[in-house]
């Protein structure tokens, strides 16, 4: 009997992950026809200012397929790849640790509320002067730049998605005999996902914004160094190849990384919604 179980779970669970990847495909057509026109608007920018002040879509595209060409442009874009990742996974779990154990102690939320203040209250070009001194033009820089600035917007979320979650489903989880580890993973853990994934969203952009500006700031490479070589030409075409570089890797990092698996962390709110109930 176990062995006809286990045969019939694993096709439901794979049917179900094939379900959530054709659903989740399906999405993304309302996400080319927000790109579509954005690319519309690009277009009539073009159109009333010129080239010198911005290039056409296509004579920008035509520079990004002239640097898919050019092994340089790739080493390029990896380095500010490899910092932005890893200055994220830095930041991911840096923040969920601290922000739910701050989610749990309302003394430590209280001491930590004036810091995150003074955190965000600094803008990343300073923290950039200051890493620059520290570390001069290296990875350091870049990944320290990202974490002091990215850190508090996840810790938020972790800890909000602590304060707010639901203490009845707790208790009841208690009655049932669940022990404090695995009312945290039953419980608690799933019901921050609310406002953890939309802060690790945030995170993620934020990363590479502040890697491009560091790498720009401290002529440490990447595609920041490459768009101040493009700057100092006034080349509009390969500054703005760049910018769509750096946000396609953002894209891809996002819906390879994140997104998948907050897909697989929320498969219980899927669960839980009736039939015919459309996000």
């Amino acid at each position: 009997m176990m062995r006809a179980r286990t045969a019939s779970f694993i096709p439901r669970r794979l049917a179900d992950r094939a379900g959530r990847l054709l659903e989740f495909v399906w999405s993304a057509w309302s996400g080319l026809a927000a790109l579509f026109l954005l690319a519309a608007v690009w277009q009539a920018g073009h159109e009333a200012y010129g080239p010198f002040i911005l290039s056409s879509p296509q004579d920008t595209l035509a520079a990004v397929w002239h640097l898919a060409g050019d092994r340089k442009a790739w080493s390029l874009a990896a380095l500010t790849l490899q910092r932005s990742v890893t200055g994220f996974a830095l930041v991911s779990a840096m923040g969920i640790l601290l922000g739910l154990a701050a989610g749990y102690s309302p003394a430590t939320m209280r001491i930590a509320a004036p810091l995150i203040t003074v955190l965000t209250g600094v803008p990343p070009i300073a923290w950039i002067v200051l890493a620059m001194i520290w570390f001069g033009g290296s990875d350091a820089t870049v990944r320290t730049v990202i974490v002091v600035t990215a850190l508090p917007v996840v810790f938020l979320g972790a800890a909000q998605g602590v304060a707010i979650r639901d203490r009845n489903l707790d208790r009841m989880a208690k009655a049932f005999g669940a022990g404090p580890v695995r009312r945290f993973l039953a419980v608690g853990l799933r019901q921050t996902t609310a406002t953890l994934f939309p802060a690790l969203t945030l995170a993620l952009g934020t990363a590479f914004k502040v890697a491009v500006m560091a790498e720009l700031l401290a002529n440490a490479g990447g595609i920041g160094g490459a768009l101040a070589n493009a700057r100092v030409n006034l080349d509009i075409a390969s500054a703005l190849a760049w910018v769509l570089i750096a946000v396609s890797l953002l894209i891809a990092v996002e819906y390879a990384l994140v997104q998948p698996v907050k897909g697989e962390v929320d498969r219980w709110r899927r669960a839980a919604q009736p039939w015919g109930v459309k996000r």
